[in-house]
């Protein structure tokens, strides 16, 4: 569900980075651990670490692509949002832009103004070496 604690995090950084409202950024943001931001950010916002968790408040803003693994989104967000494994869209967000996600939970009332593409993984699939017959079709057909 949307703003709970994320405690099942086992590896890397638990620091916690706050961007306070009024506090503008321009240009682009690299972060690990947590972000939150409830200022302005003119730039892409960029994590280092598949633990890292990035997450706009109400009051914030992001101009510029978001590039994650976990994002919590309830502000306004003026560029494309890749999210590697999990994406949450609160009752507030508003996007304007493409959103790239593995996982998506979204609550009543966001907004997506693009396109929302899933992202999956390619299965490899095993195909048998040239000039060895399937076990399989050999019993299927008559001798």
């Amino acid at each position: 569900m949307l703003n709970r604690r994320r405690t099942d995090r086992s590896s890397g950084s638990q620091d916690t980075s706050l961007i306070a409202r009024g506090t503008v950024i321009r240009g682009d943001l690299r972060f690990s651990g947590a972000l939150h931001l409830d200022g302005r950010i003119e730039g892409a916002v960029l994590a280092e670490g598949e633990d890292a968790v990035f997450t706009l408040s109400e009051q914030g803003q992001v101009q510029g692509d978001i590039h994650v693994p976990h994002a919590i989104i309830n502000g306004t967000v003026q560029g494309d949002i890749y999210a590697g494994e999990r994406l949450e869209l609160a009752p507030l967000a508003r996007i304007t832009g493409d959103v790239h996600y593995r996982t998506l939970e979204m609550a009543a009332g966001a907004q997506v103004n693009g396109r929302m593409s899933h992202r999956v993984e390619p299965v490899a699939r095993e195909l048998p070496a040239p000039g060895q017959p399937d076990a399989d079709l050999e019993e299927a057909v008559p001798a």
